[in-house]
């Protein structure tokens, strides 16, 4: 049977987790099961949601604050394909709609039906097309963030970009908070950016992409997207979790959108923080957002100021590049990073992964070109062998970062 087989992790005062999984199955299905005629079981048994399993496991330290004791458990349901049409609303309605009311529960994982994945062709590019547009093969990609830019204008914008460009980074962002204003207008910023990379392009031979931010209202996205890819725009920043993520699908999948398509996690930590209730970065920042067709992720680094925990980045990570049928797509740990922690990057995230810095670019005492430099000097000296003081002694720019941020 096509399914979703949701997973939850409870909290449940009743103490009797059996009872509480039946409860679900039928609440976000049929309704009800056993007073029913049996000529009706039988006529709504493919719509019945199944309980596939049910684990007592240990309590979450948050649970402290409740006033009566919880019995903690993994739950897992299998949710029929029969009972939702084949897209991301009428699932999230399906396995956590009014069930995430209920305040006591996280819904932590989910498995699709291959055969249901089908309808979702997920990133248009995917890791290895982006890495074939770039002829970059062997070392993560970096990626720097306009810095300051907002209440700026254009030339500080078209200086920004080739001072980030002549570093040698692979992208450059758009700032989220970076909407279409008088100073930096959208079409603007996508012609002065083809101009001022194509440029660079000519100089050096390395070839860098623009991600313009997409923003407006819902239904203007689509013919705004398809204006920005006439003007030449190669990459789009989404903040997807303001729009929906049934709007980046549609954006992903129009023919006339191609170009990778970059998801903000803005917003997405209303839905995620708590241990108790909500859904799991996993679930949200890694494979509902491959699903709907993000080719980047983005989502904060387990090192900076604010910090998501190790094991949930890893597991984002995990669900953005694990084999399967969708193409796999680049996590970007982002927040608080500077070229001394390019190690632990490497190690914790391999070379399927990006780099991004902001304050780490552009805070380097010699200019943004410089600390861009010192990033590609650690990344190519770490993914070559070598310790990142031997990477440093051959490049003064990794030094003098290194002095100012530390090593790790």
């Amino acid at each position: 049977m096509t399914t979703v087989t949701a997973t939850y992790y409870v909290h449940d005062q009743k103490g009797d987790l059996e009872k509480k999984a039946e409860s679900i199955a039928l609440g976000l299905t049929v309704g009800s099961w056993t007073n029913l005629p049996a000529v009706d079981q039988e006529q709504l048994k493919k719509h019945k949601g199944e309980v596939i399993s049910v684990q007592a496991v240990e309590p979450s330290p948050a649970s402290g604050h409740f006033t009566s004791k919880r019995t903690a458990g993994e739950i897992k349901i299998a949710y029929p394909a029969a009972n939702f049409s084949a897209d991301i609303p009428a699932i999230l309605t399906t396995i956590f709609g009014k069930l995430s009311l209920d305040g006591e529960i996280k819904l932590t994982d989910i498995d699709v039906s291959e055969s249901l994945l089908k309808a979702f062709p997920g990133p248009q590019f995917g890791i290895d097309s982006i890495r074939e547009e770039l002829n970059v093969y062997d070392r993560p990609l970096l990626m720097s963030i306009f810095k300051g830019i907002l209440g700026r204008d254009l030339d500080e914008f078209s200086k920004q970009l080739k001072a980030q460009a002549a570093g040698g980074v692979d992208l450059v962002k758009d700032d989220e908070i970076l909407f279409d204003n008088p100073l930096t207008p959208f079409e603007e910023r996508i012609a002065i950016g083809r101009q001022v990379l194509n440029m660079e392009y000519e100089n050096s031979g390395h070839k860098t992409l623009y991600a313009v931010n997409l923003t407006g209202r819902t239904f203007d996205l689509k013919e705004k997207a398809k204006k920005a890819v006439e003007l030449g725009a190669n990459a789009l920043l989404f903040n997807v979790f303001a729009y929906g993520l049934d709007t980046l699908q549609a954006l992903a999948e129009d023919p006339d959108i191609h170009v990778p398509i970059m998801a903000h996690p803005a917003v997405s930590g209303a839905l995620t923080a708590s241990p108790l209730y909500g859904i799991s970065n996993q679930v949200l920042l890694g494979k509902l957002l491959r699903l709907a067709g993000a080719d980047f992720v983005l989502f904060p680094s387990p090192y900076g100021s604010v910090a998501m925990e190790k094991g949930e980045t890893l597991a984002i990570a995990n669900a953005l590049t694990s084999e399967g049928s969708l193409r796999k797509a680049f996590p970007v740990p982002s927040a608080g990073i500077h070229p001394g922690l390019t190690p632990k990057l490497i190690q914790d995230f391999g070379t399927d992964s990006i780099i991004n810095a902001g304050g780490g670019i552009h805070g380097h005492p010699e200019g943004a070109a410089a600390g861009a430099k010192a990033f590609r000097d650690a990344i190519d000296g770490i993914v070559s062998g070598q310790s990142l003081d031997e990477a440093a002694s051959n490049s003064a720019e990794l030094e003098t970062a290194l002095t100012l941020w530390g090593r790790g």
